[in-house]
């Protein structure tokens, strides 16, 4: 009964919000052309279906998205498990990539990697783009990955020590276990931070959704139109892997 009746309530609320917005652009002069939006994703000719600029703009993201958070998860994991290493080099390494990647903005390391790294390990637009979300986001989720190694309880660690366990084996079936349940809430709030943060890698010229918005606008003047659907966009990607994390989130807490 809870579920339907916070279905009811959220329905309303939006119904009230397009009619506030409604309302308010009923005194605004514009000329809405959303017709004119559909063939920028996909189009028929000769048969066929064509991609257009804004679906192909999607298609980046989606990969740099993607990349992004397999290898942001990777750098995360291995800086956390360095953090809490018993050698101080590796902790030394750790924090200072932590604090450092934490504590500047991600568009000055999308900079500082495309246009003083990449010349010299000549390193394209893509993965310069790649590799900066993946640094910066890997940092956030270094800590939360290590606060959640750190929960786990002392006592179950002990046992698995006890019964001759080796430290792999004992973060393979003891520790990342418990630590994903208590930490995915927040790693997935991070996932979608990345794609979100991926809209800046457009100022290093790469042709991403957003990247391509910016042209059609400046070509159409489809102001509004083009940033709503780009932000529709966004918003079914996002609320997808969002729905995707707290499905396996509920799997993992009720072990089926």
């Amino acid at each position: 009964m809870l579920p339907s009746r916070n279905l009811i309530k959220s329905a309303l609320f939006i119904i009230v919000l397009g009619g506030i917005f409604a309302l308010g652009y009923q005194g605004v002069e514009y000329n809405w052309q959303w017709y004119r939006i559909w063939p920028y994703f996909l189009s028929v000719q000769g048969g066929q279906i064509v991609p257009g600029i804004l679906f192909k703009g999607l298609v980046i993201t989606l990969k740099i998205s993607g990349l992004g958070l397999v290898l942001s998860l990777l750098l995360g994991s291995l800086s956390a498990v360095a953090r809490l290493s018993p050698f101080p080099v590796l902790r030394i390494m750790a924090w200072i990539y932590v604090e450092t990647i934490r504590n500047t903005p991600l568009l000055i390391q999308i900079f500082l990697i495309y246009f003083v790294i990449s010349p010299v390990l000549d390193i394209s637009a893509f993965w310069s783009a790649v590799w900066a979300l993946s640094l910066f986001e890997g940092a956030y989720a270094s800590e939360i990955i290590r606060s959640g190694i750190i929960g786990t309880p002392k006592g179950q660690i002990e046992a698995a020590l006890g019964l001759g366990l080796s430290k792999p084996v004992i973060y393979y079936k003891v520790i990342i276990p418990q630590m994903l349940r208590t930490t995915l809430p927040m790693l997935a709030g991070q996932s979608v931070s990345l794609i979100k943060d991926s809209a800046l890698v457009s100022t290093i010229s790469i042709y991403d959704l957003t990247m391509q918005a910016q042209k059609i606008v400046s070509e159409t003047f489809l102001t509004f139109e083009i940033w709503f659907a780009v932000a529709i966009c966004y918003l079914v990607i996002t609320a997808s892997l969002s729905f995707f994390i707290r499905q396996l989130e509920l799997r993992m807490k009720f072990g089926n």
